[in-house]
């Protein structure tokens, strides 16, 4: 629950920051779909936890394989979204992977970030 709870935090800053940032840099900087990347990747960030947790409840020695499962996912529907964006839309077509990977970038390093922290008390044992 602490997971989620952090997400919520984790999106509740960034929220305005983004806002801020879009109306102080106009349609240069931020994209106009970025509240459908963030949106998206609240969803995957919080489902491949989900999926993680779940399997390291049901089977707690092959975590990392729910874990690089869970990354591997992640992963790859990003791909699909930047790709399905690129040749369907392809308006700001740099503007919009530079969004989307920054947002990658904060996501994958707040679900490590929380990772350790979860991990560091059994780490000692």
């Amino acid at each position: 629950m602490r997971f989620y709870r952090n997400l919520a935090i984790l999106t509740v800053v960034l929220i305005p920051l983004l806002a801020f940032l879009q109306l102080a840099t106009g349609p240069g900087l931020v994209h106009a779909y970025i509240w459908y990347m963030l949106a998206f990747f609240v969803f995957v960030t919080g489902f491949a936890y989900y999926i993680t947790n779940l399997g390291v409840e049901q089977d707690a020695d092959n975590f990392q394989v729910y874990y690089f499962s869970a990354m591997g996912f992640r992963l790859l529907l990003c791909i699909a979204v930047i790709f399905a964006y690129v040749y369907i839309i392809g308006e700001q077509q740099l503007q919009f992977v530079l969004n989307f990977f920054i947002l990658y970038f904060l996501f994958t390093g707040f679900e490590i970030y929380s990772l350790l922290a979860n991990l560091r008390p059994h780490l000692k044992k």
